[in-house]
């Protein structure tokens, strides 16, 4: 085990050249792009720093090219690989994050508009529907690869999850339009909002 503490995006970078094999900084950007990116988004910046520290830990060799370009090509050592399956061998004790705008937005829906409500709904509910349709095609076209069958259990989380928002918001949407959402700009007694100022 490496002294140095490391950060998510080690992993995320050891994991995936773990699973790709020798890869420069920009290949492992377009493939965390369209894969971890959909679920754990952070500044590509990482993943031309990261290697570098990486491999003067030792957890990943690097091949330079001699003229041209000069890229960098990552391969994960065995230190590396020992690393990674320590990290995934060990417990998981982090809550659940969610950083949602929308949501943050909907706390404090009380101090806009009431028709704000409504229209941050029908503008949620188009997303979350178009993240599900680009889900279910990635479903359509891997989902019987072997070579990435296991790593298609994490797209059904994120279909879960996106299917839940769809139903919430699409509910709230509803309450709206007949005017039942009208409790929620009062802030009644048993709100999050009173539940949050009292602490």
């Amino acid at each position: 085990m490496v002294n140095e503490r490391l950060s998510p995006t080690s992993y995320v970078v050891l994991g995936m050249v773990a699973l790709r094999g020798p890869s420069t900084s920009y290949d492992l950007k377009r493939a965390i792009q369209r894969s971890i990116g959909y679920f754990w988004p952070f500044p590509h910046a990482g993943l031309y720093s990261e290697p570098q520290r990486l491999e003067k830990l030792g957890l990943l060799s690097a091949d330079s090219e001699r003229d041209g370009r000069r890229r960098r090509t990552y391969s994960i050592t065995d230190a590396g690989m020992r690393e990674v399956r320590a990290w995934l061998a060990a417990p998981t004790n982090e809550h659940f994050q969610l950083r949602d705008v929308a949501e943050l937005k909907l706390f404090f829906n009380e101090l806009g508009e009431p028709a704000n409500v409504g229209r941050l709904a029908r503008e949620q509910i188009e997303q979350h529907e178009q993240r599900i349709r680009v889900y279910e095609d990635m479903q359509e076209r891997y989902g019987r690869v072997p070579s990435v069958a296991r790593r298609m259990v994490t797209l059904r989380l994120g279909l879960e999850m996106e299917r839940a928002a769809l139903r919430f918001w699409t509910a709230l949407r509803e309450e709206e339009a007949l005017g039942e959402g009208d409790e929620l700009h009062g802030a009644p007694s048993g709100t999050r909002a009173d539940v949050a100022s009292d602490r």
